[in-house]
C-alpha cells in the first residue's frame, strides 16, 4: 500500500515537533506514512539559533523555556537528551527606572504584588502608587460579559497606571516586543482573567494560585530555590538538532524554497523554487504567517493573515574580561521601563544567569533592542548598534573597554503582536481554512503561544489531526 505523503512547512521548534510526532504516533497506529520537512534555510531551528564560538554559548534568538510547560522536557527525554537539560542560575532581577536599578519587588509574579513587605518597602513605585494597586482588593471585577480586552486595561483597572507602566509593562511586553495597550488578555494570559472571575481580586487570586502550588519551585529535600527555566547543556540549538537527529533519512529537505501550495484532486501541489513540484496528501504550515499568506494566494481569508502586526527585534551579546565591567552588580539581570531615555529594553548577564554560557574569566552580556513602536535601531549598521547599546550600559555599569567581540542578530518581523480579539479573529480563519483547505494545518507562533513548550504543542496537536485523517 503506498504510503500517505505528509508535507511539513517550515524546520522551527513547531515543525521539527509536528514531523517528530507525526512520525512517532503513525508507527504506534501502524499508519503507512511518509513526512518530509521543507525549510528554506540551511539549518533547523527558526528562531533557535545558538552562536558557538570559542568557548562560548551564546543565544541569538529565546535563550531558554519555563519549567512549569512540560512538553519540551518531556520532548527532551523522549529523544533522549534529558541528561542535558539544565536550570537556570537564580539572583535578584532588577528593573530599570530612571537612572535607576530597583530590586525586582519579592513575591511579585508578572508584575503582581502577592506579598506586602517586599511591595510596601520598593523604591520603584511611589506611595500613591501602592496605595491605588491595593484597591485590587475592593474592586469589583472589570469584565463580565466574556469579551477581549487588552493587557493594559485590564491591569489599569485593577492597579494603577504606576504599577502597570513601571512594574507590570516592562515584564510583559518584553515577551512580546508588544504595547502591552494593544495586546489581547485572552491571547496572552488568559490565566489572569480566569482568576479575576474566580477571586474578584487579582492580588487574591495569584495568592491563592500560590498557595496551591506549594512548593514547586524549591528543589525537593534542599528547600533551596529553583531556576524557573531550563535550557540544554549544548544550547538551544542542540535540542533542534536532536529533534531532526530522529527523523527518517532523507525526509529533511534544507535550503528548499516552497512558492506556493496549490490544492489538486485529493491532495495539494507544492510550487518548489528552482525545483520540479512536489505532490503531497497533506500539509502542514508552520511558518509566519505573513509567509503563509503568500503561499495561498487563493485563501479567502488571506489579507486577515497579512493583518496579524509583527515586531522586528534584535539581540546584541558582547563578551568582555571579567575585569572589565567594575560595578559588578549582583544579579541576572534587569529589564527597562519605558520611561527613561533607554534604547535597549532589557539586560540579560547571561554568565551569571547560565554558568555553561562563558568562561570562567568572561562576562557575557546580552542586550535586547527593539519594541512596538520603535524598531529603527534594529535595522542600523553594526557599528552603530553597538555604540548605542554601550552607551545604555554604561550608564549604568562601569565598563572600561570595547569588547572583544559580539554578536548582532536582527529578527524581521519575527514577533507576532496578538491584538485585542485575535483569539476570535484565528478562530474565524481556521474555521474558513478547514473548508477552503481540506487536509491542511496552519500552526506555531503567529496564532496561539509564542514560547517553545508552546510551540512544540502546537506542532504535536498540528500533527494528530492530519493522522487523524489519515486514518
Amino acid at each position: 500500500m503506498e504510503k500517505r505523503k505528509i508535507a511539513v512547512i517550515g524546520a522551527g521548534i513547531t515543525g521539527l515537533s509536528a514531523a517528530y510526532y507525526a512520525v512517532k504516533e503513525a508507527k504506534q497506529q501502524g499508519l503507512g506514512v511518509e513526512v518530509t520537512v521543507f525549510e528554506a534555510g540551511d539549518r533547523v531551528g527558526g528562531k533557535i539559533h545558538t552562536d558557538y564560538t570559542d568557548d562560548f554559548i551564546i543565544e541569538l534568538g529565546p535563550d531558554s523555556f519555563l519549567a512549569r510547560k512540560t512538553s519540551a522536557a518531556n520532548l527532551a527525554e523522549e529523544i533522549g537528551i534529558d541528561g542535558e537539560l539544565i536550570r537556570n542560575q537564580t539572583g535578584q532581577s532588577y528593573i530599570l527606572h530612571g537612572d535607576t536599578l530597583h530590586p525586582m519587588p519579592g513575591g511579585s509574579i508578572m508584575g503582581v504584588p502577592t506579598q506586602l513587605g517586599p511591595f510596601a518597602s520598593t523604591k520603584l513605585l511611589s506611595p500613591s502608587g501602592k496605595v491605588r494597586a491595593a484597591g485590587d482588593l475592593f474592586l469589583p471585577r472589570t469584565m463580565k460579559d466574556g469579551r477581549d480586552q487588552s493587557l493594559g486595561t485590564f491591569f489599569r483597572k485593577r492597579l494603577g497606571n504606576e504599577v502597570v507602566d513601571r512594574l507590570i509593562e516592562p515584564l510583559l511586553s518584553g515577551i512580546y516586543a508588544g504595547n502591552i495597550d494593544n495586546m489581547s488578555l485572552q491571547s496572552t494570559f488568559p490565566n489572569f482573567q480566569s482568576l479575576e472571575d474566580k477571586y474578584r481580586s487579582l492580588i487574591l487570586g495569584m495568592k491563592s494560585s500560590m498557595n496551591r502550588g506549594g512548593q514547586t519551585s524549591k528543589a525537593k529535600g534542599t528547600g533551596q530555590k529553583q531556576g524557573m527555566f531550563f535550557s540544554f547543556t549544548g544550547g538551544l540549538q542542540s535540542f533542534a538538532d536532536a529533534i531532526a537527529d530522529t527523523l527518517p533519512e532523507e525526509s529533511l529537505r534544507l535550503q528548499t524554497v516552497i512558492e506556493r501550495v496549490g490544492r489538486t484532486d485529493g491532495g495539494y501541489l507544492l510550487s518548489i523554487e528552482n525545483a520540479d513540484d512536489v505532490y503531497v496528501d497533506d500539509v502542514i504550515m508552520t511558518t509566519p504567517h505573513y509567509v503563509n499568506a503568500s503561499l495561498l494566494p487563493s485563501f479567502s481569508k488571506r489579507e486577515m493573515l497579512q493583518d496579524i502586526p509583527a515586531t522586528s527585534v534584535a539581540t546584541v551579546a558582547l563578551a568582555f574580561p571579567k575585569s572589565a565591567v567594575k560595578q559588578d552588580i549582583d544579579g541576572t539581570g534587569f529589564i527597562v521601563a519605558k520611561t527613561g531615555d533607554y534604547t535597549i529594553t532589557a539586560c540579560t548577564w547571561t554568565h551569571k544567569k547560565w554558568s555553561h554560557a562563558a568562561p570562567e574569566d568572561y562576562a557575557l552580556l546580552r542586550a535586547y533592542v527593539g519594541h512596538a513602536g520603535n524598531e529603527d535601531i534594529v535595522f542600523e549598521e553594526d557599528e552603530t548598534m553597538i555604540d548605542v547599546v554601550l552607551n545604555d550600559l554604561r550608564k549604568i555599569m562601569d565598563i572600561d573597554c570595547e569588547p572583544e567581540f559580539y554578536r548582532i542578530k536582527r529578527w524581521k518581523n519575527a514577533m507576532p503582536q496578538y491584538t485585542v480579539g485575535h483569539k476570535d479573529r484565528m478562530k474565524e480563519m481556521k474555521e474558513t481554512l478547514e473548508k477552503e483547505y481540506p487536509n491542511l494545518e496552519m500552526t506555531g507562533a503567529s496564532f496561539a503561544g509564542i514560547g517553545l513548550p508552546d510551540c512544540i504543542n502546537q506542532g504535536a496537536e498540528a500533527a494528530r489531526k492530519i493522522l487523524a485523517i489519515a486514518k
